[in-house]
């Protein structure tokens, strides 16, 4: 839990320094800004969904975890919970649609883009595990986190700052996980994971453009069928790694 801990308190020194210096930037300033943003995501993106060793094994967890999430509307909840904490924190009754609009978007991308790297998923679970490098890799995420969490907020606003709620209950979730099954994920499972979690990237880089906004959040479930693919594709004796 010592490299949640750490990757929180980053995100809300850069969140802060962001709101900041947020006030003071001109509203073309913040658009390019998080248009830059957005390139970075969409290279990160496409450089981690290519880990995969099967386009199959991601194909068929978009797929399939897209219907789930759609079905679940995750995309939903996390806005209705975002509102939810405009509301109760940040005088959402009296902020606007458009301040309420800012906040909500600001909360869910940086919560997604902070919490759906491989450094999240591998660092958290081995940092679960009590391996140095699970710590040593969440310090990395941590520094990344505190300058995105800078530029974000600069430009989204306040709703950044709540993020700091997504990484606690996800990372610590995750690292709850690594010190209970954390032995058992294959580098091939990893691999995979990794590969969705940068198509999810592509997706918030398009977002980030304004090129188009898909309901990210509803594809989160793809993140547990890839691995869960890759083992029971192991159980059956199939090599999901072809020559």
């Amino acid at each position: 839990m010592g490299g949640t801990l750490l990757n929180a308190i980053t995100v809300a020194i850069g969140t802060t320094i962001g709101l900041f210096i947020g006030q003071r930037l001109s509203a073309k300033i913040q658009e390019s800004v998080i248009t830059g943003l957005g390139f970075v995501t969409l290279f990160v993106g496409f450089s981690n969904a290519g880990e995969t060793g099967n386009v199959i094994i991601p194909l068929l967890s978009i797929v399939i975890g897209v219907i789930v999430g759609e079905l679940l509307d995750l995309d939903g909840l996390l806005e209705r919970f975002a509102g939810w904490l405009q509301t109760r924190f940040a005088g959402g009754d009296s902020a606007g649609q458009d301040s309420r609009a800012r906040f909500i978007t600001g909360f869910v991308t940086a919560s997604l883009v902070f919490c759906i790297g491989p450094l999240t998923f591998v660092g958290s679970i081995q940092d679960g595990m009590g391996l140095p490098i699970g710590f040593q890799q969440l310090a990395i995420k941590s520094v990344l986190d505190m300058f995105a969490g800078m530029a974000f907020a600069a430009s989204l606003g306040i709703g950044v700052s709540f993020s700091i709620l997504t990484v606690l209950v996800l990372q610590g979730g995750l690292a709850l996980l690594g010190s209970l099954i954390g032995e058992v994920m294959t580098t091939p499972m990893i691999n995979e994971m990794t590969a969705v979690g940068g198509l999810m990237l592509i997706g918030l880089g398009l977002t980030l453009l304004d090129i188009k906004r898909p309901r990210m959040a509803n594809f989160l479930p793809a993140l547990v069928i890839a691995p869960l693919m890759v083992a029971l594709a192991t159980a059956l004796g199939i090599n999901v790694y072809p020559l």
